[in-house]
């Protein structure tokens, strides 16, 4: 019985011994890897990186509005009707087409807005016609590039069109669905590279008024929200 008593104490500072030798391994291990490994911090750095002050920096270049007048005769109208491709799944284009989950477009540049009777265009679009009752080169622009910016609150979900040339191609495109008569304005040297930009609060020149000055759109001629486009999925509009 003592010999049993014995061999288990033997047994049990075995086990402690193995635990106390592995618990001081691992402090050695530590220590050792810590003097091997240590890194101090240079007292001066290899090479200076200079970040300029964004404060100290000059204002950001002013970008000018479009030249209708310069880049619509020379649009790339079968680039435009492919980008129009993605908006049929919510919008016809053909003269007497249906509405869709979007309004129909025949004749949609330089007519007036929410012209299509019956259709559910948003009270955020029936606020911005009292502002733009007409949808010209411009708010055309504006509002296929960030529908949500433009006009806050409106149906027309996605995201917009980033790529100017894109846009161009559309509206040049559209122009050519029942909107012959919305005259292209003359090219304007004050939208042109090296012109000065309209001072802070002052609008720049409206296009809309030289187009309909050169001959506006058919009395007729429906027109509606802008067209949505480079969505997969397109939203309703309104």
């Amino acid at each position: 019985m003592r010999r049993r008593g014995m061999s288990g104490d033997l047994k049990w500072n075995k086990i402690m011994g193995a635990c106390l030798g592995t618990a001081f391994a691992i402090l050695v291990v530590q220590q050792v890897s810590g003097m091997v490994y240590h890194t101090k911090q240079p007292e001066k750095m290899g090479y200076f990186v200079d970040a300029p002050d964004e404060s100290a920096a000059g204002p950001a270049e002013a970008v000018l509005p479009i030249d209708w007048g310069t880049v619509l005769p020379t649009a790339d109208l079968a680039a435009g009707e492919a980008a129009f491709a993605r908006c049929q799944a919510c919008h016809t284009v053909n003269s007497g087409g249906a509405d869709g989950i979007g309004p129909n477009l025949f004749a949609v540049v330089g007519g007036p807005a929410m012209h299509r009777a019956g259709f559910a265009y948003s009270d955020a679009m029936a606020k911005h016609k009292a502002a733009a009752p007409n949808w010209n080169y411009d708010e055309l622009d504006h509002f296929i590039n960030a529908p949500g910016r433009y006009v806050p609150g409106t149906k027309m979900s996605f995201a917009g069109i980033r790529d100017e040339q894109t846009r161009i191609n559309l509206i040049a495109w559209l122009r050519t669905q029942g909107s012959g008569g919305y005259a292209i304005p003359a090219p304007d040297p004050a939208r042109q590279p090296g012109a000065a930009a309209p001072a802070e609060g002052e609008a720049p020149a409206a296009e809309g008024a030289a187009a309909t000055e050169a001959g506006s759109a058919p009395a007729e001629a429906p027109a509606v929200d802008a067209p949505a486009t480079q969505a997969t999925n397109p939203a309703p509009q309104a």
